[in-house]
């Protein structure tokens, strides 16, 4: 998410909320994951909130019969693990990086702390939880609505951020074709055809790592 800019005395004010967690007194860790590595797991105590400062992560939850799911992915900028501060008490998924990650780690308490004395971070974290409410809505209705064509080309740009930054194109990090199909409701055999199926019209460039171009925009609007 970009930073926040507003006006102020005809000048433009920018919030970023990574220098902020760095010098405005927030009691926070620095922690460092490898590819693969677990965050947290489902069912354990929910007591922090997590902020990404880089590499890529994973939630996913298993259900009762063991079958995994891909709920949600977070880069660089967003927050995750707020459950804790609407009185969520364990973990409802599991947080894995899936490339080296970096995050920064406070406690509940001390977040809730700040956000009740730092205005411009409590803004921007109410504008972030806002938008990601919406996120989740709109997944649940490509869910319903939408083939699974649709809904990779949506993930693919989701995950690549686009509309979020002043490139035409991104270079995702290293994410498998299965994590894919579990988020889309798939297979991997049909992720694989449709990947396949926008390299060779040219949406991705597709060689290990996927580069996501601004013509996949024409799989998710077209009727």
């Amino acid at each position: 998410m970009k930073p926040h800019k507003q006006k102020k005395n005809g000048k433009v004010d920018s919030f970023d909320p990574q220098v902020f967690l760095d010098t405005g007194g927030v009691a926070r860790k620095v922690a460092e994951f490898r590819r693969g590595e677990s965050i947290y797991s489902q069912g354990e105590a929910a007591e922090s909130v997590m902020y990404v400062q880089k590499g890529g992560v994973k939630l996913s939850v298993v259900n009762g019969s063991g079958r995994e799911a891909v709920v949600a992915m977070f880069g660089p900028s967003d927050f995750f693990g707020e459950g804790c501060m609407a009185g969520q008490t364990l973990r409802m998924g599991t947080a894995t990086a899936i490339t080296p990650t970096t995050l920064l780690v406070m406690e509940k308490n001390e977040l809730l702390r700040v956000l009740h004395t730092e205005h411009k971070l409590s803004d921007h974290f109410i504008r972030y939880m806002l938008g990601h409410n919406i996120q989740v809505e709109e997944d649940l209705i490509d869910q319903l609505f939408n083939s699974s064509e649709k809904r990779l080309a949506r993930t693919l740009l989701l995950l690549a951020r686009y509309g979020k930054q002043d490139m035409p194109e991104r270079i995702l990090p290293t994410i498998s074709q299965e994590t894919l199909a579990s988020m889309i409701g798939t297979t991997r055999s049909r992720v694989n055809f449709f990947m396949n199926k926008f390299r060779k019209l040219g949406f991705i460039e597709y060689n290990g790592k996927i580069k996501v171009k601004k013509s996949l925009l024409t799989v998710v609007l077209h009727e």
